[in-house]
């Protein structure tokens, strides 16, 4: 619903899709903003000059993200598909997502660490720094995490994604420097996920439990990889992580291993990190250190999402 030229599908080709995934039982991930008018709003803000990174967030509305998850909804409705909304980052999309999912309709929600522990600060940091933090949905004004938080105790977020998108500072993210429409967006932090949600385990965010299920157990439902992925059970595949909650350690670009120059949670001191990873029973971590090999990825087909049996 976003980037109109580039992704954009306009209401028509959005329902067709969904009543094509009603009918086979499939499911549409939706990226809901409201791109055509956003569009309408860089365009005005760059012509009264503001082109810093910080006013990809101000021009990127909770309202906007608000509407089309509305809209989606309302598709997904008339279509009789489920639905579900990626990167949710505004306390009134969840508020939409609350109020379809009280009326028992088949709605989904994800976020993302960025929108956990981010804010609109780093957007505006000084010198460009902001570019760094571009990635859409944008990150919001620090008031809505705690929407976030409490949508993830309630269960009307299910899923902690990535969107994990990473372009490097110097020679992308430089790319939009007098004109922040042109920014990359995207940030990278798959590596950091587990652990920083670990961290809102130790904040008192959500619970141990709570932790595997949005991160583990419920994506592997809801995309139909259950019971041979997200659980420890006799038949599964024997993919285990051997977790220490007591380590403390600092994310940093100089230690991570994804290939991108910066990280978009430097110097931020987390406790808990993976000791072991074992995957279909074969050693891949161990004592921190990658002992995997090319060539131990299998194809893993999946079935429909099982919240809709």
């Amino acid at each position: 619903m976003a980037y109109p030229g580039v992704f954009y599908s306009d209401d028509g080709q959005i329902l067709r899709a969904m009543q094509v995934a009603g009918g086979t039982g499939g499911m549409i991930m939706m990226h809901a903003e409201n791109g055509i008018a956003i569009d309408v709003l860089v365009e005005q803000a760059l012509a009264r000059g503001e082109t810093d990174p910080r006013y990809h967030g101000e021009v990127r509305k909770a309202l906007l993200e608000a509407e089309a998850t509305h809209r989606a909804i309302q598709l997904a409705r008339v279509a009789g598909s489920p639905l579900y909304v990626v990167h949710v980052s505004a306390q009134e999309a969840v508020a939409e997502l609350a109020a379809a999912r009280d009326m028992g309709l088949p709605v989904f929600g994800e976020t993302c660490p960025q929108y956990l522990f981010l804010s609109t600060d780093n957007l505006a940091e000084p010198d460009f720094e902001g570019a760094k933090y571009v990635c859409s949905t944008p990150l919001r004004p620090k008031e809505h995490q705690a929407a976030l938080w409490r949508g993830l105790r309630t269960n009307d977020l299910q899923v902690v994604s990535t969107d994990h998108c990473p372009f490097c500072f110097v020679g992308q993210k430089e790319l939009g420097r007098g004109d922040f429409s042109k920014i990359p967006n995207g940030l990278p932090g798959v590596e950091n996920r587990m652990d920083l949600l670990h961290q809102a385990v130790v904040d008192g965010h959500i619970s141990r439990r709570r932790w595997i299920e949005i991160a583990c157990a419920t994506p592997a439902r809801m995309f139909g990889l259950y019971p041979q992925k997200g659980t420890i059970a006799p038949g599964a595949d024997a993919d285990i992580v051997i977790y220490d909650p007591h380590t403390a350690q600092v994310l940093s670009a100089e230690t991570h291993h994804m290939n991108v120059d910066y990280s978009a949670y430097e110097g931020k001191t987390v406790t808990g990190q993976v000791e072991t990873v074992l995957s279909r029973g074969e050693l891949v971590i161990d004592q921190r250190k990658y002992v995997g090999h090319a060539g131990h990825g299998t194809f893993v087909p999946r079935s429909t999402c099982q919240y809709l049996n």
